[in-house]
Formats: C-alpha cells, sequence, structure tokens
C-alpha cells in the first residue's frame, strides 16, 4: 500500500482545493498519491454526509489517485486527541509516504488549523517504535514522512514555495466541481455559504494565476513547510 505522497485533509473537498493541481501534476510524473479525509463534512451546511461521499469519490476518479479513506472524525470537533493521533498514524503507517500534504496552518474554518497540527504530531508520532498500532496482518511498522508540507486554504497565507500547476488547473477545478452540492450554481435552491458563490469559484483561478505571476510560471500552488528545506542544485527552478 506503500505511496510516495498522503494528502489528508479536515473535511471532503480540502485537499482538491488546496492542493489538487499539485496532486494532478504529481501522477502525470508517476508518483502515486493517497489521499485521507478526517470528516464525512457532516456539519456543512449544503448537501450531506452520503452526498459528500459520493461526490468524494468521483473527485478521486478525476485526480486518478491510488485510494481514498475517510477516518469518520466528528466534523466541527477536531481535537488533537491521542484517539485522532493513533488513526492517523494507523494510515501512515498503512502507506507509508514520503511526503504529507496537510492542512493550511492557519484558516478561517478552525478545523483547518487543528488537523494541520494534529497530523504534524501524528507524523512524529508514527515513527516512534514504542507505538504500538495494529491492521488485519498484525503489527505495523514505523514510519516517519521526510515531510510534511501545508497546502493554503481560505486565507492568503504567505507560501513558502509553490508548485508550477500549468496544465492542470482545469482539471483540478473539474476535481472541485465534482462537489456539486457545496460550490457555486445558480440553479440550487440551498442557502449561499461563502464557498458557494461565484467569487469564489473564480478564486482558484486568480488565486492560481496571481502565485502564477509571482514565482513566473501561467499558474501555482503555493505551500508553507515545517522546517528549512535543502536543495541539491538549482536546476528544479522555474522563475527567471
Amino acid at each position: 500500500m506503500k505511496c510516495d505522497i498522503l494528502a489528508i485533509g479536515a473535511h471532503p473537498d480540502d485537499v482538491e482545493l488546496g492542493c489538487g493541481g499539485t496532486i494532478l501534476k504529481l501522477i502525470a510524473e508517476g508518483k502515486s498519491i493517497s489521499i485521507v479525509d478526517l470528516t464525512e463534512g457532516e456539519l456543512g451546511t449544503r448537501g450531506t454526509a452520503e452526498t459528500r461521499a459520493a461526490e468524494a469519490k468521483e473527485a478521486a476518479k478525476i485526480l486518478g489517485i491510488s485510494a481514498r479513506e475517510n477516518l469518520k472524525m466528528k466534523d466541527g470537533f477536531i481535537i488533537n486527541s491521542e484517539e485522532y493521533q493513533l488513526k492517523i498514524v494507523e494510515m501512515i503507517r498503512k502507506y507509508r509516504p514520503d511526503i504529507v500534504l496537510a492542512n493550511a496552518i492557519d484558516d478561517r474554518h478552525p478545523d483547518h488549523a487543528k488537523a494541520a497540527k494534529l497530523v504534524s504530531d501524528a507524523c512524529f508520532l508514527s515513527g516512534l517504535k514504542k507505538i504500538e498500532t495494529f491492521d488485519s496482518e498484525g503489527l505495523q511498522e514505523i514510519w516517519r514522512p521526510k515531510h510534511i508540507f501545508h497546502y493554503i486554504q481560505w486565507r492568503n497565507v504567505v507560501p513558502h514555495f509553490v508548485i508550477d500547476i500549468t496544465g492542470f488547473l482545469n482539471q483540478k477545478i473539474e476535481a472541485c466541481l465534482a462537489y456539486k452540492t457545496q460550490f457555486y450554481d445558480p440553479n440550487s435552491t440551498e442557502p449561499i455559504t461563502p464557498i458557494a458563490t461565484k467569487d469564489f469559484l473564480e478564486s482558484l483561478t486568480y488565486r492560481a494565476q496571481d502565485l502564477g505571476r509571482l514565482s513566473g510560471v501561467e499558474f501555482a500552488e503555493g505551500f508553507t513547510t515545517e522546517k528549512l528545506l535543502a536543495f541539491k542544485n538549482f536546476d528544479g527552478i522555474v522563475c527567471d
């Protein structure tokens, strides 16, 4: 079940919105990526847990990921508890990713920042031998990802680096719009929410375009990192 990258989101659609373009690009380059949703998004004003599950399945097909799981934590009440930490440790040891992509470190929805810290702590604990977790085959082997990168969500957090997603933005938006109950639809009779507006939908393009403008590419997604990054050389730098 090992994958190169494990993307984790507090709610179904967090990953698509925050780093969907990056996932699409890396899969096209041959990387294996899985997604773990912490909650079912059951407190969302629009839709239900059942519709979100169906939408997440459709979005997964569009992204082309290897697997998707939902830990069914309590939406709106994510806490950094031992119980929740161990649930994530089990996923990290199951998929053994080199990189974990997690929620924004600061955001409008309180679940996002809480999930960011919860995932970060679980990544560390997953490398401790004396913490034992089990799956259907018995005792899991310890595993600690090499890097944790946090994608950017509602707030304009200043990124530490960006990924060029030129050529993948339209497919990212398609994956986001798989969540039909959540986003802008002029014919919907559901209540209007901050993410169900035309402006929010358009922001998926203009925010990626602005990060691209700042970094010398057409479209980009931003990330923050928990530790100083070292580059082997300058060959991977895109901007002039």
